[in-house]
């Protein structure tokens, strides 16, 4: 496994390297759903294609300081399942060698970002939009897997795509849960013992309120099993049609429930499907 720490030796070495290169973009601190990226991507590399995998936590994607600063970075742990897991080449920057320092272009999308995580997290889809778009161009890559925890991310990353006519392909991958159906996520490892105990809550209380079929009555069931807790603080809990992501009064099309959801300082999502 070969290791790039700039865009300059990341090309060099991509050079050498046979396609297709297929990226997974991360922000490092792996568990099993970022491991189920990498297997993806090498499905879809072939065993003589490349896969990829960048280790970059994003500054510019943090609207608060303390949670960027608490960002875990376990970087030799994750070099190691980077190996195990069959990666042909890390891509891990510093942030002096991802952006100039009178840094003065910014990649903004207006419509998808307006709501749930973006409406609460000012800033945080343009730093996203800004680091795939550069993370695509400096590895050049023919396709990039990115998991469906992170819905509205995904739809974002898809538009991007789109309208900038960009030349790869986007593959989506299942969101990976532990037993008790808590979303795995890097974050998990912050949570306190009786923060970690309540939270597969998120997941039941989005199952619950599923069994309605009645907006008004989806949004209240999981509020209400949310908020059975005193540990939950709701970010936001709303209801949005599955393409645009705006809110709904019916269930006419393809629908999504997502929340998110404080324990502490540490910000929690998930999402279900409602069709």
């Amino acid at each position: 496994m070969k290791i790039a720490t700039t865009g300059s030796d990341l090309r060099e070495i991509l050079k050498q390297m046979p396609p297709p290169w297929v990226l997974v973009p991360t922000m490092g601190a792996f568990h099993p759903g970022h491991i189920s990226l990498m297997q993806r991507a090498r499905q879809c590399a072939g065993s003589n294609g490349t896969v990829v995998v960048s280790i970059f936590v994003n500054p510019i994607q943090f609207d608060r300081p303390a949670d960027l600063a608490s960002y875990p970075r376990p970087i030799a742990s994750d070099l190691a399942d980077c190996e195990a897991a069959g990666v042909d080449l890390v891509f891990a920057p510093t942030a002096a060698a991802m952006y100039f320092p009178d840094r003065s272009i910014t990649v903004t999308e207006n419509q998808l970002s307006q709501r749930l995580c973006g409406a609460t997290r000012p800033g945080h889809f343009d730093g996203v939009c800004t680091v795939v778009l550069k993370l695509f161009l400096l590895t050049a890559c023919h396709a990039a897997v990115f998991g469906e925890k992170d819905f509205q991310q995904l739809a974002i990353i898809r538009r991007l795509v789109r309208d900038l006519d960009l030349p790869l392909t986007l593959i989506s991958s299942p969101t990976i849960r532990e037993s008790n159906g808590l979303a795995m996520s890097s974050r998990n490892a912050r949570l306190t013992p009786p923060h970690r105990a309540d939270a597969p809550r998120i997941r039941a209380a989005l199952l619950q309120a599923a069994t309605h079929t009645i907006p008004s009555e989806i949004l209240a069931t999981a509020r209400a099993a949310i908020l059975a807790s005193s540990y939950p603080l709701i970010d936001y809990l709303s209801l949005v049609d599955a393409a645009t992501l705006q809110e709904v009064t019916t269930l006419d099309f393809p629908c999504v429930l997502a929340t998110a959801v404080f324990y502490g300082e540490v910000r929690l999502i998930d999402h279900i499907h409602i069709p």
